[in-house]
C-alpha cells in the first residue's frame, strides 16, 4: 500500500521513499508518495526521482494500480535497471504544474458555488479547466460569472479538509455534485474540501491553502454540449501571489 502524503498535506514538495516493487513498464511502486495519481478529472503529477547514488530520473506521470491501494510512478523503463526494491529514493514535484492545477482546481469548486447546477464532467490543465453543468439555456454570460467567481477568490477563504464516512455520505446526498465522477468510497471514510462558508463537498484531489493562492481567473467560453449541457471554461490570469 502507497501513503498518499498529498491528502494530508498537498504543500509537501519533496519525500524520501522506498521501492517496494516495479509495476507494468517499469513503473515504481512506493511506501509513500507527493505525487498526486490521476483521478477525479487532475492530471498525474510529475517530477524526478533521485537515488542515493545521485542519479536522476524523470517521472513522467503518475497513476493508481489497479487496485487503487497503490500508486505507480511512470518512467522511461529503459532506467527501471538501474532501481532495486528495497532502495530509497528521493521524490521532487515539478512544483510550478502541481501548484497551477491546485489553484484551478481550488477554483473549480468554487464555480460550483457560482453555478448551483449538477456537475455532469470536468478536466483540470496546467492553469485551466472546465466543468460541464446540467444547466438551461440563457444563464449569465461569461463577465457576470467572472465577476462572482473573483469576488469569492478575493474573501481570502481558508481551504481545510475533514473525513466523515460512506454512512454519513449516503445520508448527505447533497454533498456530491458531480453526476458522472463519485467520491471515492469503500475505504470506509470519505473527504470532504471546505472552503470558508462558501463551499463543501467530498474530493480527493490537491486544492490550495487559501482562496488568495487563486489569484485572478477569467471564464474563457462557454459551450453548448447538448440541450442543456454547457461547457464552463476558466482560466488563471496572473501567477500566485
Amino acid at each position: 500500500m502507497t501513503r498518499l502524503l498529498f491528502r494530508d498535506d498537498a504543500e509537501q514538495r519533496h519525500c524520501e521513499a522506498t521501492i517496494l516493487a516495479f509495476g507494468p513498464d517499469g513503473a515504481i511502486v512506493l511506501d509513500q508518495t507527493v505525487f498526486y495519481a490521476q483521478g477525479g478529472g487532475q492530471p498525474g503529477d510529475r517530477g524526478t526521482l533521485t537515488t542515493r547514488r545521485g542519479e536522476v530520473i524523470a517521472i513522467l506521470d503518475t497513476v493508481y494500480g489497479e487496485d487503487k491501494s497503490t500508486v505507480l510512478h511512470r518512467i522511461d523503463p529503459t532506467h527501471a535497471a538501474v532501481l532495486t526494491i528495497g532502495e530509497m529514493v528521493r521524490l521532487d514535484l515539478d512544483w510550478p504544474t502541481r501548484h497551477a492545477r491546485m489553484r484551478i482546481h481550488t477554483a473549480l469548486h468554487l464555480l460550483t458555488a457560482v453555478l448551483p447546477y449538477p456537475v455532469t464532467g470536468g478536466s483540470i490543465g496546467d492553469g485551466e479547466g472546465r466543468l460541464d453543468f446540467d444547466m438551461p439555456p440563457g444563464g449569465p454570460d461569461r463577465d457576470a460569472i467572472t465577476d462572482d467567481l473573483n469576488a469569492l477568490i478575493a474573501r481570502n477563504a481558508d481551504v481545510t479538509t475533514t473525513w466523515i464516512t460512506d454512512q454519513e455520505l449516503e445520508a448527505n446526498p447533497g454533498l456530491v455534485k458531480t453526476m458522472s465522477v463519485k467520491p471515492p468510497t469503500g475505504s470506509g471514510r470519505v473527504r470532504l474540501v471546505k472552503i470558508g462558508d462558501i463551499d463543501l463537498q467530498p474530493c480527493g484531489g490537491t486544492h490550495v491553502g487559501n482562496t488568495r493562492e487563486i489569484g485572478p481567473v477569467a471564464v474563457t467560453a462557454i459551450e453548448k454540449k447538448g440541450k442543456q449541457n454547457r461547457r464552463v471554461r476558466i482560466a488563471l490570469q496572473s501567477p500566485s501571489a
